[in-house]
């Protein structure tokens, strides 16, 4: 039995925002209906607010991206990025499966059910941020870094300034002032990354400066070693530090100083990258080819860092080993034995020429003498 058909509606509506120029937004429009409905996105100038055009994917100088999901819900989400002052204006959502909704001698607006959303755009505030650092680590200068940001323009009274690493607020870096400091007393590798001075404001979001403080890769955590049984999944890792984030590849050692790359076009070999991380995932060990040297190698446009583990690969006879060599040690102790006993035996047999039995003794003058004896001593 068919589904019986449903008029289109609104789930979920866009909200109006405030943006700063240079930023992005995105706009959901979320429609249930049967059969599916059509959406579209209009925009209008906020002084022209009966003016509507139709969006297009890659409008704008492909700054608008329009992209649209089909669930049990419709959800379009409209993207812009680098906005602009022009960007501002009232965005519109429309939606619907009425089939006559294309129809130019229809009125548009009983065929189409539409909701909106303001955007606002702001010039975004000019901070003063001092330039990238790039940190030598281990080379007897770890001299302190001092990172500062300076707030000279905004259209919105300013509140607080705080500073952020990797998208992460840094504790106790809250003040007032316009002039900020962040200082790095002994910089070291994971000092690295990209940091961030942010401006609060009264009545607009919030304005940053990014400055990133680069440094070489150094690998802190990889797997020294892995023993498996042939036939098993390996997993091998290494974790590192440094900024930029690196590029990993993996090599095995084929021969003296040869290596050769190792990728996933192969089906048993299996890499996955996450920024500071990497793990090899060997599928299927086989005994004769997989032993041997792995070597993670991460690099950024600062420098290079590598790390070898040793994969061991044993056979599925090797839980029996212990039990083999104790039976080989029963076996040879019992030839020993053997050996030993058919050595003996042949000096253990009597002579012909010896008597057989014990040579028996008269025991009538036995007792004679003891007689005699004990009469002498009378």
């Amino acid at each position: 039995m068919a589904p019986s058909s449903s008029p289109a509606g609104f789930v979920k509506s866009p909200m109006s925002e405030t943006k700063l120029t240079g930023d992005a937004f995105e706009l959901y429009c979320d429609v249930v209906g049967n059969p599916v409905p059509e959406i579209q996105w209009w925009y209008a100038d906020i002084n022209r607010a009966d003016s509507f055009k139709q969006l297009w994917d890659g409008a704008r100088k492909r700054r608008v991206s329009i992209n649209t999901a089909y669930g049990t819900n419709f959800v379009s989400v409209l993207a812009i990025s680098r906005l602009t002052l022009e960007d501002a204006g009232i965005y519109e959502c429309r939606a619907s499966n009425d089939p006559r909704r294309n129809d130019l001698r229809q009125n548009p607006a009983i065929t189409w059910i539409r909701t909106q959303a303001t955007i606002s755009v702001l010039q975004k505030p000019r901070i003063n941020a001092s330039d990238q650092e790039i940190l030598q680590p281990k080379s007897g200068q770890e001299l302190p870094i001092t990172l500062q940001c300076n707030l000279t323009n905004s259209h919105s009274t300013h509140q607080e300034t705080f500073w952020m690493k990797n998208g992460q607020e840094i504790p106790n870096t809250r003040k007032v002032h316009k002039h900020t400091e962040f200082k790095l007393s002994k910089p070291r590798t994971d000092d690295s990354g990209e940091y961030m001075c942010v401006y609060t404001f009264k009545s607009a979001p919030n304005a940053n400066a990014s400055i990133e403080v680069k440094a070489a890769p150094e690998i802190l955590g990889h797997k020294r070693s892995e023993n498996k049984k042939e036939g098993e999944n390996a997993t091998l890792y290494c974790k590192s530090v440094g900024y930029p984030h690196p590029m990993w590849m993996w090599r095995k050692k084929v021969g003296r100083g040869s290596y050769i790359d190792i990728d996933n076009s192969t089906g048993r070999f299996f890499i996955i990258n996450k920024d500071n991380f990497t793990e090899l995932s060997i599928i299927g060990l086989d005994i004769s080819t997989d032993p041997g040297e792995y070597v993670c190698n991460a690099s950024n446009i600062i420098g290079a860092k590598e790390s070898v583990t040793i994969l061991r690969v044993r056979s599925h006879l090797a839980p029996l080993w212990p039990f083999l060599g104790v039976l080989a040690e029963i076996i040879i102790l019992v030839v020993i034995i053997v050996v030993y006993e058919k050595r003996k035996r042949p000096d253990e047999v009597p002579d012909d020429d010896e008597p057989v039995a014990p040579i028996k003794t008269n025991s009538t003058n036995n007792h004679k003498d003891k007689n005699v004896r004990q009469r002498n001593t009378n």
